[in-house]
């Protein structure tokens, strides 16, 4: 190699050891933490992928689509979740979904799940929780006629908390095929329900204080039919 050839090598390496350096420290870098909006609320869901996010639970194929996060069934699968990689005590949560009419489904609060098993007591009783069962608080998302959309459901333990049995107005405010709103308020052993800002739910209980969130495709045995929800412009206020 000749002393002009080895002179430009030598200002090519120079030339993009800056560069590469940068590079390696932006991967290096974790994302910017993202910044509450002027009201106080953080986007849980960037609207491009599911970061921040893990599923646990049954098989059903999440995805991102329109800036949505779509759940679709699959059968002979448990109920999936996807779940909230960090957890939250006091909030306020605010989600919108559109749901099939024949899927069932739910937004996790406070929950939980553990790879041994876990025990908890109540009313002088031991409740048995297999390792990697999702339990805790759901918001019940029912399109069926019963229509108990936004009441409250122990997901794995207790079962129903605080059904709609006595407040239909929820279940009228609840648009069949159509986009609708959640806002849930969990404040100490206070967790509020609003169904399309009509109020819901209104349970005290301390049971379990903090917890993930996660989207619920509840499991569909053996149907074959490709069932989906979906969920949007989801954001979260931290309370003290």
């Amino acid at each position: 190699m000749n002393q002009l050839a080895v002179l430009l090598l030598a200002f090519t390496l120079t030339a993009l050891l800056p560069a590469a350096a940068a590079e390696k420290k932006k991967k290096a870098e974790p994302a910017a933490a993202a910044k509450p909006d002027a009201d106080g609320f953080l986007t849980l869901f960037n609207g491009k992928n599911l970061a921040g996010f893990v599923q646990v639970g049954g098989h059903a194929k999440y995805r991102v689509e329109d800036g949505q996060i779509v759940g679709q069934c699959v059968p002979n699968t448990g109920n999936s979740f996807l779940c909230t990689e960090r957890h939250y005590t006091n909030f306020i949560l605010e989600v919108e979904f559109k749901v099939d009419p024949n899927l069932n489904s739910g937004i996790q609060i406070r929950s939980h799940y553990f790879d041994h098993l876990k025990e908890y007591e109540w009313q002088g009783k031991t409740i048995k929780v297999t390792p990697g069962r999702v339990h805790g608080y759901q918001v019940e998302i029912d399109p069926s006629a019963r229509a108990w959309s936004g009441g409250i459901y122990d997901e794995g333990r207790r079962g129903w908390l605080n059904d709609l049995k006595n407040n239909p107005a929820p279940g009228q405010a609840f648009k069949q095929g159509d986009w609708n709103k959640f806002r849930i308020e969990c404040q100490g052993d206070s967790i509020k329900t609003w169904v399309n800002s009509v109020p819901a739910a209104d349970l005290k209980d301390g049971y379990t204080p903090a917890g993930f969130i996660a989207l619920q495709v509840h499991g569909v045995g053996n149907k074959e039919t490709a069932m989906e929800v979906r969920w949007r412009n989801i954001r979260l206020k931290e309370l003290p």
